[in-house]
């Protein structure tokens, strides 16, 4: 019989589930809504007598299963996507404080991801429970309904999948203490949107890789690039174009976590999300703190969980966010 005591216990396993369910879907309210069907699916369950002496077991199968559905269905969408495909951005302040969503920490970055595409829903389930949330062959088996032998075989071709697609075998642990690595990534991102803003050229210049990338996602509804940019000069001059617009726009930038890396999200005077850019940093020769690789979401329909959208970079015809 549900009661308070075990709806305490399955709310408890409310951010591990989220995690487990953005990393299938790369969506936010589709997350949200495979957690509750897995919650309401417990609730049926405890309804019709049925005795659950696992909950995480049970919880985390259904979460998972439910987002190998979705990505089955999802598949043919993205096909058709009109320019870069980017996750919805997790957003959390720069200030300190508890994270909504503590399990994404470092862990499922834009990048990531976006190479988690390349696999099927089932490569990408098995490599994601295994990798980012270290669940053991016995229990990745169980979640997913293979042999264990089989989710091993799957891990193997999904690691080397993606170490062929650039991600040098999954996901890279960051030796880094936590704290240490938080506040060079936020300080960084200060200086970084600062001399953005300030058209600052130069300070730019040293704080990009030379081989930086810039990704944008736009969902062919606002003006941003339909391919991704490359090169540190060709970077700098878009992103001090850009920032020249926001600003002669009345845009403001609010420092912020993406996904567990330093970003921002940009607001028009009014107070609505235009966009949301995640850094993906690492050090550069010296040892130094540099952006390798950014990730801007600019499509409306992704950035409504954060708020009122505003119509700033929309393209004309295209009507207002709802």
């Amino acid at each position: 019989m549900p009661g308070s005591a075990a709806e305490t216990d399955a709310a408890g396993y409310r951010s591990l589930l989220f995690s487990i369910a953005y990393g299938m879907t790369g969506s936010v309210g589709d997350a949200e809504d495979i957690v509750q069907d897995a919650f309401l699916g417990l609730t049926r369950a405890r309804q019709a007598g049925t005795v659950i002496a696992n909950l995480k077991a049970y919880l985390t199968t259904a979460v998972t299963r439910l987002g190998i559905s979705y990505l089955s269905s999802a598949r043919v969408r993205r096909e058709r996507y009109v320019g870069e495909w980017l996750p919805e951005p997790v957003v959390v302040p720069a200030e300190p404080g508890p994270a909504e969503h503590a399990e994404l920490a470092d862990s499922l970055s834009m990048a990531f991801l976006v190479l988690l595409e390349a696999l099927s829903p089932v490569e990408r389930a098995v490599f994601m429970l295994r990798e980012v949330f270290a669940y053991g062959y016995p229990d990745v088996a169980r979640i997913t309904g293979k042999t264990e032998v089989n989710c091993r075989q799957i891990f193997a071709r999904a690691r080397q999948r993606l170490a062929a697609g650039g991600a040098a075998g999954g996901r890279a642990r960051d030796s880094v203490p936590a704290p240490a690595r938080r506040a060079e990534g936020e300080e960084l991102a200060r200086r970084f949107f600062e001399a953005a803003a300030g058209g600052d050229m130069d300070a730019l210049l040293g704080m990009l890789a030379p081989d930086v990338v810039l990704h944008a996602d736009g969902g062919g509804k606002t003006q941003a690039i339909t391919k991704r940019l490359a090169g540190r000069e060709n970077v700098t001059r878009m992103l001090v174009s850009l920032l020249r617009r926001a600003r002669n726009m009345g845009v403001s930038i609010r420092l912020a976590w993406v996904n567990g890396q330093p970003g921002a999200v940009f607001y028009d005077a009014e107070g609505r999300v235009v966009s949301v850019i995640e850094l993906d940093t690492g050090p550069n020769g010296d040892g130094d703190g540099v952006v390798q690789a950014m990730h801007a979401v600019v499509n409306p329909d992704k950035l409504g969980h954060l708020g009122p959208v505003s119509d700033l970079a929309r393209l004309p015809g295209e009507g207002s966010h709802r």
